[in-house]
């Protein structure tokens, strides 16, 4: 089974992604944090989005990989945890240049379906019911508002003692939306066929409970 869950930034897609996996017992791919991923190793080495060669020379030296400990999973290149760096606010910054091209969404896609072909799994991201799994089973596109999303993020980077200003955070996340909306390839948008849920009056217990409801269906 595969389930496909898409949505702006910050609406609380991959807390529900893990709890969906975990309900049903599948796996829970984190596409967002590979994403992040390629945008921390190319920043490491100064490599800017459009210097192709350079990106692409990375992108073939990678080995971007999850593995689990203590119950916790994490994002590896090769055997080098990547799991606090890339949750960083400015790696959220410049995330979405990176993801926008072409041959980055290419490897990542090609992985994310290698993995999906061969197991059960929970998906999220921004174009997962569009182009990673365009026959999923099941579909959702998660929405919430700009400020809903900046309140959680703060109080998730709070809890984390990643001091960051509200205001900012508002700011940022439209810019985000506006660049995910707005690339020329793979654009964050709903798949035709997926089911809209709406997660401002909602906390993610309930979004989880309304979602199950709706697969037992």
């Amino acid at each position: 089974m595969q389930i496909a869950i898409d949505g702006p930034a910050g609406v609380g897609k991959s807390t529900l992604a893990k709890a969906l996996a975990s309900h049903y017992g599948m796996i829970y791919l984190d596409t967002g944090a590979m994403y992040r991923g390629v945008a921390l190793l190319a920043s490491r080495e100064g490599i800017a989005p459009e210097e192709g060669a350079a990106m692409d020379a990375l992108l073939g030296a990678m080995d971007l990989n999850f593995r689990e400990h203590d119950g916790k999973k994490s994002l590896y290149n090769h055997d080098e945890d990547l799991e606090t760096a890339i949750r960083q606010p400015e790696i959220a910054k410049i995330v979405s240049a990176y993801a926008s091209l072409g041959s980055v969404r290419q490897a990542m896609t090609a992985q994310q379906q290698r993995i999906a072909a061969k197991n059960d799994v929970v998906m999220d991201g921004r174009d997962i019911g569009t182009v990673v799994l365009p026959h999923a089973d099941y579909k959702f596109f998660i929405s919430a508002s700009v400020q809903e999303r900046a309140r959680r993020r703060y109080l998730e980077l709070e809890e984390k003692g990643i001091a960051q200003n509200f205001d900012e955070l508002v700011k940022d996340l439209a810019e985000r939306d506006r660049k995910d909306q707005t690339r020329a390839i793979a654009p964050l948008k709903k798949a035709e066929d997926a089911i809209l849920i709406d997660t401002d009056h909602l906390d993610a217990q309930g979004v989880l409970e309304k979602i199950i409801e709706i697969i037992s269906k």
